[in-house]
C-alpha cells in the first residue's frame, strides 16, 4: 500500500520578537486586552529586507536536514501563503531557485489559513497515484509588512505574526497500518458565499477598471477585514467537524487521537474546539502565545515545535485541523 509520510519538519521565526507591550502605543492597546481575547503573548516580525520566501527557505532547509535526504531528491515544491512574495509569479518559483532545485515542479497554494492542510492533501495525491517520491510542503507568511499597525487596524493587527514551516513528504510502503507511520487520510472543504467575512479587497481585478487605486488606499481597503464573529462561530462549528469527519472515515474515535494540532488563530477558539470535542488539554498542543497567527505556517511550526518538545512521539495518531478565509477548512490524520 503506496503512501505519503512526514520524514522530516522544519520551522523558523525571525528573531525580531514584538510582544503586546511593544504594541500598546502602536495601536492603543494592552497587554491585558490582547491576552484576554486571544491568548496572545508575542509575535515574530520580519526585517525589512526579509520576504516570504526567504523565512521558507530557512525553515525548508531544516526540514530536509532532519528528514536526512539530499535536496536534489525533492521533485516537487507545494508552497502555502497567503503574503506571497510578489503578485506573481508564485513563490513557490522564489523558493525553489533558492534552494538550487531548478527543473522541478512548483506550486502554490492559496487557501489561507487552511493552506497546509490543502496542500498535504495534494502531496498525499500526488504520492499515492504514484507520480512523485518525494515533495516538499511549506507554508509561510510575512504578515507584518501588510498590517494596519494604527488604533483603527487593532483588532486584526494584534493577531499576527511571521514565520515558517516546512515539512519532507515522501513515499512509503504501509505494511502494518496499526503502528506504521503514514497519512490515513484528508478532507477538504469550502464555502465561498464567506468570502467577504475575512478578506483583503485591493488589489484586485474585481474593483472596476483598476487593480489598485489611491482611493483604495487612502481607504485602507489593502489592509485585512475580518468579521469576528461570523469567523468565531463558523471555526468552533467547523473545526469540530472535520476532525469527526476524519476519525469517522478511518473507524476511529476521537478518543482514539493522542494528539490534536488546531490552527492557532485565537486560543479561546482553539479551546472552544477542544471542548466540542472533548479533547483533554493535556493533547492539545498550542503555539500562538509565542507566534500568534501564522496562517498556513500554524500547522508545519505546530508540528516541529511538538516534536522538539517531545510532545510528538512515534506511534502516535495526530490530526490536524484548520480553519479559515475562504471560508474553507479541513483535517488531515496521520500516524507519527
Amino acid at each position: 500500500m503506496l503512501r505519503a509520510r512526514i520524514t522530516g519538519v522544519g520551522s523558523y521565526a525571525p528573531p525580531h520578537i514584538v510582544t503586546n507591550d511593544d504594541l500598546e502605543e502602536m495601536m492603543n492597546t494592552s497587554d491585558e486586552w490582547i491576552r484576554q481575547r486571544t491568548g496572545i503573548e508575542r509575535r515574530h516580525w520580519a526585517d525589512d529586507d526579509i520576504s516570504t520566501s526567504d523565512l521558507a527557505l530557512e525553515a525548508s532547509l531544516r526540514a530536509i536536514e532532519n528528514a536526512g535526504i539530499d535536496k536534489e531528491s525533492i521533485e516537487l515544491i507545494i508552497f502555502a501563503t497567503l503574503s506571497p512574495d510578489h503578485n506573481f509569479p508564485g513563490s513557490a518559483c522564489f523558493l525553489q531557485t533558492k534552494l538550487g532545485l531548478e527543473g522541478i515542479a512548483a506550486l502554490d497554494i492559496r487557501q489561507q489559513c487552511t493552506g497546509f492542510v490543502y496542500a498535504m492533501s495534494i502531496a498525499d495525491q500526488y504520492i499515492r497515484t504514484g507520480m512523485y517520491k518525494t515533495i516538499l510542503v511549506v507554508g509561510a507568511e510575512v504578515h507584518s509588512k501588510g498590517l494596519d499597525k494604527t488604533p483603527r487596524g487593532r483588532d486584526l493587527g494584534v493577531l499576527f505574526g511571521d514565520g515558517a514551516g516546512a515539512a519532507v513528504v515522501e513515499a512509503c510502503e504501509v505494511t502494518d497500518p496499526a503502528n506504521d507511520s503514514y497519512v490515513l487520510s484528508s478532507h477538504l472543504h469550502a464555502d465561498g458565499r464567506y468570502a467577504q467575512m475575512l478578506w483583503t479587497k485591493v488589489p484586485g481585478m474585481a474593483n472596476g477598471p483598476h487593480w489598485l487605486d489611491v482611493e483604495s488606499i487612502e481607504k485602507g481597503e489593502y489592509f485585512p477585514q475580518m468579521d469576528g464573529r461570523r469567523v468565531y462561530i463558523h471555526a468552533v462549528k467547523k473545526m469540530p467537524e472535520s476532525v469527526r469527519e476524519a476519525v469517522e472515515f478511518n473507524g476511529l474515535t476521537v478518543e482514539d487521537i493522542d494528539l490534536f494540532l488546531f490552527h492557532q488563530a485565537n486560543l479561546r477558539i482553539i479551546e472552544s474546539v477542544g471542548e466540542a470535542l472533548n479533547a483533554p488539554p493535556e493533547k492539545v498542543f498550542n503555539t500562538i502565545q509565542e507566534y500568534a497567527n501564522t496562517t498556513a505556517a500554524t500547522l508545519p511550526i505546530e508540528l516541529d515545535e511538538a516534536l522538539r518538545a517531545g510532545v510528538l512521539k512515534k506511534g502516535m495518531l495526530v490530526v490536524l485541523s484548520a480553519f479559515g478565509s475562504g471560508f474553507t477548512w479541513g483535517s488531515v490524520l496521520l500516524r507519527w
